[in-house]
């Protein structure tokens, strides 16, 4: 017998021990009959046993079969580990039990430590449990060293491992554990020796704080559980078989009665239940030490294993295990964060309800936990909502009561999710709910037809169609009740029937609004059947058929063609008035097979079929049903077919017919000297809209409607009251025009007067489009708008792409005019506040429908105007008054605004920096003229802008390599802003756009640390001496600004220091140069002599301005800084200058460097002083000392005073190779006073002066272009 305190110390177990379990589970022995002397005194004996085993030594070991030395050996060539023969799988699990358990009869101590290794290395531990430790070692301490042993490198053990191998591991160490147990269950697990170790060693493993120990552990102990029940589960029919046979036998009369054999069976009885104590004593120990604890573990995996396992043992089990006290683990779990552990709570749950007779014993946890599991259906797990709605269909199969009408309706509306497995799986549960419950007075009803089940049941769709106000989508809840309910979906015959015949005496006719429920649901059956894929929005795509589902398809849609060729005339005649009615009718002959008609002789009904859709159009002027109608045509009219010269001829006639009517009633509407009456502009309306809905679909090339079209649009720009209706269509139809005769040039055997007439009349067009936008008329407006932003696009350069060279005549470039127009008109109509937003004709504004359906409108006119940017028809600077709106109207098109800055830097790095600089500029100075000169930079104005500006800078991303070039030139344009206007205050006043050198600081931080400098020094050029010096307010942009550049400075300083405390210090001592020669400029013509490399080193040299580039530091004391903290002017001085008692040629030992910054530091305000006498020296040097300078010798004195690598002296000669890049110390190169300058390591120059790119932004680069052959500025 077990003990629980000893479950987790030791593997041998005292003989009072006796079982202390707590009393929550069912399976704790009441009565007090496993308490038997006999029990612990085996336990003793197996103690015992283990001592003189022990005492016998390997030399007396008889090995079973299969065994050698402990490893299982196959074939006599090897010798592996019982792990390694599971791992492997190459043996089959029963051979490998039974070869163990012969080894176990022979020397089960050898066995057991066999099996406790087999354990301990499936956690993937490296050590091994030796006999020693066997034992002389209680299991806590042998956990303990199997701790210390375990190699834990990356973290993963067998059970987490990926690959087909592992995953059969799995699959073979659980196989092991039940055969294992299903093998020694008649014998060996009753000699309280091989299980009362096993269950020790799991239950202290599974308490480990190794995750791999505790999850093994785990798992195991959950297999050895359930392979237990299934013993107590034969135990138990094999003791009531053993109860009949007794009782059986006792009933009999005494002549007939059997005296041994029902001693016999009584003594059965008797071990059977000792057998059974013995096994519930087991899983008492199992469930107490391991499952209590574990199902609640930190590791969502080890809580899972537990929760999969005890719905085994419930279902397998249920007498002992399906009560509450088991229950309530698995209610508990299901608010579990992991959606793993969820999921598996719900398929335990299933596995017991779908038991009806397991599933009326569970009413008391229903109740308890049904709000619960009806709450997991809208889980943030697809996987857990699908499995829970699963389980409400198996709850509601048990019981109809358990669920009331709010539960259900929580999942009915599912069947419109956008996630099909959740909607199937809710159709299913709306399946069964509504449409599976026959009563007595539906039996012996017809199967097709009106009266036909199927009849209400497809009445029954229709109402709860009806009755979902949420969703309107039909196509969604039949793909929904899909695949449950395909049948009924299908009775086509059934819905023609309800919708063509007469209502029975006393039965209820459909209502207008459900007869178009089910004509909508009989259309979206029909293409369900014919396409055989979901709908848009629910589904990755179409998949492959099989040869069933092809046979399916192909069936179904004969089965369609034969029906409603007949029937859609006539259906077409009942409702030919109902515009939505008619709008999904016309929709039904796309999914016919048109051979049918010749095959089945049909053809009257398809005579019938063609006056009906004349009849429609007839009566119809809505733009839906008229585009029906040309797509019933569009489709019917196919030369593949033969029933396509009668199409033909029908839809010539119609033509005919529309064309001749349009220009006999333009004629009369554009008479000179007579007012057009509404009814004349109603007919003239009606017909052009006919025209054009079939205009889209067919050719009408032949008629030449482009004369009469552009004469009614001109005479509505000359008068001005030309009807907005009328103008809308005649533009529409006129774009058709030119779309058709460009598919018509586009052939190659078109003639060459087709496309200069079509090149007239499309720029001809784009001109009346272009006047248009100047209409009073809103929707006029727009048309045109969209219009022009198609054609722009169509008949751009890319017209010529894919070998079309043939069509460059055509290409048409918009001039800045209609571009500004263009802008102008966006930026009216699009950039507005809802309440401005007077566009809607129905008055009916404040309906919130009506302003999402304006917001559509003015996302499409804005993405009209986008792809014209980013497919390069407009220049890419109009789209700077597009992203300055970015913050504004982030909600309603940042996404729109954000692909368009995408896809132009895309197209060009540099033009998009600059646009976005631009439209920072304009906002700017928009906040100029709103707020006058005096910027306050805390309003809310410039708080958005400089927001703008950071937003901005997210958007280039982390590679500064990529951006590098763009960002330049982006700080080059707004520091030629910020100085571009002087300051209204006259001279000592700050510039007036200085404060935008404020907002540009949000871009410093994408700069790489040498174009920081190269910026720095581009920035001084527009600054005196004056406005260094400056620290007023008013100046804080500026100082800002420059500090954000120098921010890497100290980059430098911070390697030269780790590079002292990692390595020896590389030292570079510079000879004394003369004050003049530093400061001194080129001629001209001698600049323009020189190489394009000599020419960066001399204009670096030339605009190297020292003191106006150090910060003016603040006189505060610095005793107690450290260096690495310095302001950047702190650790500037620290670096580069150099006591005076050490001489300028003599390298600095590296033991007294960190006591040179230390000696610095102390010294600051004696370097302050220096600095500013060296700064006053330096302008009047340079003021008067700009005459030439021989540049041979100024490049001699470069390499001279320039060394490079680690330990360099003063008489090494290899200079530096110098490039574009700016080099850590050519900041300094131009500075008078001695500098000890320690490069970074070798490696490091090495890969940056092979990687970067040249230095755009190189002053040198700015007075010559042909250094890079680039113009930057």
């Amino acid at each position: 017998m077990l003990a629980a305190q000893d479950l987790h110390t030791e593997f041998q177990f005292p003989q009072e021990a006796e079982s202390q379990l707590s009393s929550d589970t069912d399976l704790e022995d009441h009565d007090g009959k496993n308490s038997k002397t006999g029990k612990g005194m085996a336990v003793k004996k197996g103690k015992k046993a283990l001592g003189d085993k022990a005492k016998g030594g390997a030399a007396g070991r008889v090995l079973g079969p299969g065994w050698v030395n402990g490893h299982h050996q196959e074939n006599g060539m090897e010798n592996m580990t019982l792990f390694e023969v599971v791992k492997t799988g190459k043996s089959a699990t029963q051979s490998v039990v039974d070869d163990w358990i012969e080894a176990y009869k022979q020397d089960r101590d050898t066995a057991l430590l066999d099996l406790i290794n087999f354990f301990i290395q499936c956690s993937g531990c490296k050590g091994a449990v030796s006999g020693e430790m066997f034992r002389h070692m209680q299991n806590s301490e042998i956990i303990r060293k199997m701790t210390e042993e375990f190699e834990e490198d990356s973290g993963d053990y067998p059970l987490t491992l990926s690959g087909p191998q592992w995953k059969k591991f799995r699959i073979s160490f659980c196989d092991f554990i039940a055969v294992l147990v299903r093998q020694c269950q008649y014998s060996i697990i009753y000699d309280e020796y091989m299980m009362d170790t096993v269950i020790s060693l799991l239950t202290g493993l599974s308490d480990s704080q190794v995750r791999a120990f505790r999850h093994t552990s785990t798992l195991a102990a959950m297999k050895l559980m359930t392979a237990l029940v299934n013993v107590a589960l034969n135990l138990s029919i094999n003791m009531d078989n053993t109860q009949r046979q007794y009782e059986a036998e006792r009933n009999k009369v005494v002549a007939k009665r059997a005296n041994d054999r029902l001693e016999l069976l009584l003594q059965k009885r008797k071990e059977l239940q000792e057998n059974q104590d013995e096994i519930e004593n087991m899983m008492n120990a199992i469930f107490k030490g391991v499952f209590v604890h574990r199902y609640r573990d930190t590791i969502a995996e080890i809580r899972a294993i537990c929760i999969e396992e005890i719905g085994v043992w419930m279902k397998l089990y249920s007498d002992a295990f399906l009560n509450d006290s088991y229950l309530k683990y698995v209610g508990w779990t299901m608010h579990d964060k992991q959606g793993e552990v969820r999921l598996k709570c719900l398929t335990a749950l299933q596995g017991l309800f779908y038991n009806r007779e397991l599933g009326a014993r569970l009413e008391l946890f229903t109740s308890r936990f049904k709000d619960r599991i009806v709450s997991m259906t809208l889980d943030k797990e697809y996987d857990v909502a699908v499995q829970a709605i699963k389980l409400l269909t198996l709850v509601l199969q048990s019981s109809d009561e358990v669920l009331t009408a709010e539960d259900c309706e929580s999942v009915y509306h599912l069947v419109y999710s956008a996630h099909r497995p959740i909607a199937v799986s809710a159709g299913e549960f709306l399946f069964k709910k509504l449409f599976s419950h026959q009563g007595p007075e539906e039996e012996g009803l017809p199967r097709r037809g009106r009266q036909s089940l199927n009849g209400s049941l497809i009445k029954t769709t229709v109402f709860f169609f009806l009755e979902s106000e949420l969703h309107e989508h039909g196509a969604y809840l039949v793909d929904s009740l899909w695949e449950c309910a395909s049948e009924l979906l299908k009775d086509w015959e059934t819905m023609i029937s309800l919708l063509l015949d007469e209502p029975m005496p006393g039965e209820e006719a459909l209502t207008d609004c459900q007869e178009t429920a089910l004509v909508e649901i009989m259309l979206c059956a029909i293409r369900q059947a014919c396409e055989c894929h979901p709908p848009v929005g629910r589904g990755t795509g179409k998949r492959v058929l099989t040869a069933k589902e092809k046979k399916t398809q192909l069936d179904d849609r004969t089965r369609i063609t034969e029906m409603f060729a007949v029937a859609l005339p006539l259906l077409l005649a009942k409702y030919c008035v109902d515009i939505d009615k008619v709008t999904n009718l016309l929709q039904i002959p796309k999914y016919f097979d048109l051979d049918i008609y010749t095959t089945g002789r049909l053809e009257k009904h398809l005579d019938a079929l063609l006056r009906q859709i004349w009849e429609v159009q007839d009566k119809h002027t809505d733009t839906e049903v008229l585009e029906a109608c040309s797509t019933t045509y569009h489709y019917l009219c196919n030369e593949e077919f033969t029933i396509f010269n009668r199409v033909d001829i029908a839809r010539s006639q119609l033509l005919d017919e529309l064309v001749d009517k349009y220009n006999r009633l333009l004629e009369d509407f554009l008479q000179e000297g007579e007012e057009p009456d509404e009814d004349d502009a109603y007919q003239v309306l009606s017909t052009l809209k006919k025209i054009s809905a079939f205009h889209n679909a067919h050719d009408l090339s032949k008629w030449d409607l482009f004369t009469s079209n552009y004469r009614l649009l001109n005479t509505g720009l000359q008068n001005g009251d030309m009807p907005e209706q009328i103008v809308i269509h005649a533009m529409q139809c006129t774009h058709y025009i030119i779309l058709w005769h460009l598919a018509k040039v586009s052939d190659s055997s078109s003639l060459k007067g087709d496309m200069v007439t079509l090149r007239k009349q499309m720029r001809a067009f784009c001109l009346m489009c272009q006047r248009y936008l100047n209409s009073i008329n809103t929707a006029v407006k727009e048309q045109a708008f969209t219009i022009l932003c198609d054609l722009l696009l169509i008949f751009s350069h890319q017209i010529m792409s894919s070998g079309r060279e043939q069509l460059e005549p055509l290409v048409y470039t918009p001039d800045s005019s209609l571009q500004a127009e263009l802008l102008n008109f966006i930026l009216d109509q699009v950039f507005i506040d809802q309440d401005d937003d007077n566009t809607s004709t129905d008055g009916q504004q404040d309906d919130e429908a009506s302003k999402i359906e304006a917001l559509h409108k003015r996302r499409n006119l804005l993405a009209a105007f986008c792809k014209l940017i980013i497919y390069n028809v407009v220049e890419i600077n109009t789209g700077a008054d597009i992203f300055k709106q970015y913050m504004r109207y982030y909600n309603d098109y940042g996404d729109i605004i954000k692909e368009t800055m995408s896809k132009t830097r895309q197209i060009d790095k540099v033009q998009c920096a600059k646009t976005l600089i631009l439209s920072l500029q304009k906002l700017f100075n928009e906040m100029l003229s709103e707020l006058g000169f005096n910027v306050d930079r805390s309003s809310s104005a410039f708080c958005g802008i400089k927001e703008l500006a950071r937003r901005f800078s997210l958007t280039f991303g982390l590679d500064q390599m990529k951006t590098r070039e763009a960002i330049a030139m982006l700080h080059k344009d707004g520091i030629e802003f910020a100085f571009k206007e002087p300051s209204p205050q006259g001279e000592g006043s700050p510039p007036l756009n200085l404060s935008f050198l404020d907002i540009l600081s949000e871009f410093s931080s994408k700069l790489i640390r040498q174009d920081k400098r190269t910026v720095h020094m581009y920035l001084e050029r527009f600054m005196t001496f004056q406005m260094a010096l400056q620290r007023e307010d008013c100046w804080l942009p500026l100082i800002s600004y420059r500090n954000s550049l120098q921010a890497g400075g100290d980059d430098d300083t911070m390697s030269v220091i780790s590079g002292i405390s990692s390595r020896g210090s590389t030292i570079r001592s510079k000879k004394s140069k003369p004050a003049a020669a530093s400061k001194r400029k080129l001629p001209e013509a001698e600049e323009n002599s020189c190489s394009s490399s000599d020419a960066v080193w001399m204009n670096r040299e030339q605009n190297v301005q020292t003191p106006v580039m150090m910060h003016s530091p603040h006189l505060t004391s610095t005793v107690l800084k450290d260096p690495k903290k310095m302001r950047p002017e702190d650790s500037y001085t620290a670096t580069y200058s150099m006591p005076s008692e050490q001489h300028p040629h003599q390298p600095v030992p590296p033991q007294q460097q960190p006591h040179h910054h230390h000696q610095t530091a102390i010294d600051y305000n004696t370097q302050v002083t220096w600095m500013l006498t060296q700064r006053q020296q330096a302008e009047a040097r340079q003021q008067q000392e700009r005459v030439s300078m021989h540049y041979a010798k100024m490049r001699n004195h470069m390499q001279q005073a320039i060394r490079r690598g680690s330990g360099l002296m003063e008489d090494d000669e290899e200079p530096i190779v110098e490039d574009v890049m700016m080099s850590s110390e050519d900041i300094n190169e131009g500075m008078d006073f001695d500098t000890i300058d320690i490069d970074l390591p070798a490696s490091k120059n090495r890969r940056e002066r092979t990687e970067l790119k040249p230095d755009y932004f190189d002053p040198s680069s700015i007075m010559d272009d042909s250094v890079l052959n680039v113009s930057m500025f």
